[in-house]
């Protein structure tokens, strides 16, 4: 965790004195709250023993950092913070589907196989899986500004070491770049919720998180929509590698700009909670606390390992599809690579409206069940008809039920994870996203290698039949889960101001107050 001194920002925005309120011991600053059954937020009880200093409060209000957990306060960095993570998210993600995109143009000049231009996708899934635990740990060891830079590094490392690969022998240096990559991702998917969780106030966390998730749908966009350009198909290994050095470099300077702005830009957290959920949070956080213990907790929750399995089968879909795209679509459409790259762009584009419009609806209905169950029967159905439109011939037809289909299978990612956090408040929110991005990583190799081969030895139609039967299992499943919504309790239990940016004035939401008629 990087500590800081206080931003000029943070002192022009301090907060009035609390004179009223600490002058009477009988005021008190957090009555006891029950967030579910299992949760007591009582700080007799639950907190963390530095927030038990007053008697009747939760936390002693103080002049530095973010342990002044009676002051609930949005900081006007937040947004900062989101977009530059947002955009080296895209960085990194551009670099996952970059080849996998032009498919054939890297087997021509590798002189490799599909499957082993496949790996150059899936070996990003590959590596999430054993890396997650320990990098959620690390998450929680050292904090958001430690793992930024790390991954923003990783990324940036990576996109340097392809430069080395611009030969037609040198196909196990390309590996090793897009290795360092994939590992980089492991320290970028868990951090939307996280992010928006810390950053934002109650009513502006799902559209954050939605905002986090928007840049890796965007970077994906891009690498359909850039590498076919860049990159045309032609014969010559020596114009191919021209071509190829080309979009390496462009992306190898992005990756350095980004590292920079992260270093500058990105902070560990503001000095007070935005949430009363957050600084419920804050005081539940023991540092004795098990890690192992925390995940054995989540796997308790059956709501949460039904959420898991469903997003896992969604997300996997995903890639599978972005994976083999090119090859679905050169497959009925010889020559059209480049339409190819438009086709995969218009399914992420339309899936990142969706994930904005469930974003910002979800922080003005907290609807998260019914929201998440409608947005999966639409991506099942969208999954349908573009299986059965794919083969007729027109690529119009195409673009339209494929836009569709991503319109909701991918505005379904940020969905999941506010789901998740709300499922298992207060438990760390880089846990329970991780688990999801493992899940998604394991049924995404999964449904890769089987689609594949489906698709090689009977054709595109059985392949997309394979993955609607899983979508519809997913469906199927999501309706048993239950809403217990957590994280909404324990921000409705006493119900907090709300925080606009529009109060330049003071900004300032205090916790509400429990003040006895006798003393009144």
């Amino acid at each position: 965790m990087v500590n800081e001194g206080p931003s000029q920002e943070e002192r022009d925005d301090t907060p009035a004195p609390e004179s009223a309120l600490q002058a009477d011991p009988s005021v008190s600053v957090h009555p006891s709250v029950s967030i579910n059954p299992s949760v007591s937020v009582h700080p007799s009880s639950s907190a963390h023993p530095s927030a038990l200093a007053q008697p009747s409060g939760l936390a002693h209000p103080s002049s530095s950092g973010p342990e002044d957990l009676s002051v609930i306060k949005v900081s006007r960095r937040r947004w900062a913070v989101v977009l530059v993570f947002s955009c080296y998210s895209m960085c990194n993600a551009f670099q996952w589907i970059q080849y996998g995109s032009i498919n054939n143009i890297f087997m021509h000049f590798y002189g490799v196989s599909a499957f082993a231009i496949d790996w150059l996708s899936m070996c990003y899934m590959l590596t999430y899986i054993p890396l997650l635990l320990p990098v959620a740990w690390l998450l929680e060891k050292f904090g958001l500004r430690t793992i930024a830079l790390t991954g923003s590094a990783l990324n940036c490392l990576g996109a340097w070491v392809k430069l080395g690969s611009l030969k037609p022998h040198l196909f196990p240096v390309t590996v090793v770049g897009q290795v360092i990559c994939s590992v980089a991702q492991v320290f970028i998917l868990g951090m939307p919720s996280r992010i928006a969780s810390v950053w934002f106030g109650a009513n502006e966390v799902s559209t954050a998180c939605s905002v986090a998730v928007f840049g890796n749908q965007l970077g994906i966009a891009i690498g359909f929509l850039v590498p076919p350009v860049l990159v045309p198909n032609v014969e010559d290994r020596d114009k191919l590698a021209y071509h190829i050095s080309i979009m390496f470099y462009i992306i190898g300077g992005v990756a350095t700009l980004l590292l920079i702005l992260v270093f500058i830009v990105f902070k560990e957290k503001p000095k007070y909670p935005p949430s009363r959920a957050q600084s419920l949070s804050y005081a539940l956080t023991s540092p004795d606390a098990s890690y192992l213990g925390s995940i054995a907790q989540l796997f308790k929750n059956l709501n949460f390992v039904l959420l898991v399995i469903t997003y896992g089968l969604n997300a996997g879909a995903f890639y599978a599809l972005s994976t083999l795209l090119n090859r679905m679509v050169i497959w009925h459409y010889p020559g059209e690579e480049v339409n190819a790259g438009r086709i995969g762009l218009t399914i992420v584009i339309a899936g990142m409206l969706g994930a904005v419009i469930s974003g910002i609806w979800l922080d003005r209905s907290k609807t998260y069940k019914e929201t998440t169950l409608v947005v999966y029967i639409m991506t099942l159905l969208g999954m349908v008809v573009y299986t059965f439109t794919l083969n007729l011939g027109h690529l119009w037809v195409v673009f339209i039920t494929a836009g569709t289909m991503g319109f909701f299978m991918t505005g379904y990612l940020p969905l999941g994870f506010e789901f998740a956090v709300e499922l298992t408040y207060p438990e760390s929110e880089g846990i329970s996203s991780g688990l999801l991005n493992i899940s998604a990583q394991v049924f995404g190799i999964i449904f890769t290698i089987s689609q594949g081969q489906i698709i090689d030895n009977y054709g595109t139609k059985p392949g997309n039949i394979f993955l609607c039967l899983f979508l519809t299992l997913g469906a199927a499943l999501t309706a048993f889960i239950k809403p217990d919504l957590r994280r909404q309790k324990a921000n409705k239990e006493t119900p907090e101001n709300k925080l606009q940016e529009e109060e330049e004035e003071s900004n300032t939401s205090k916790v509400p107050t429990a003040v006895s008629e006798d003393h009144l």
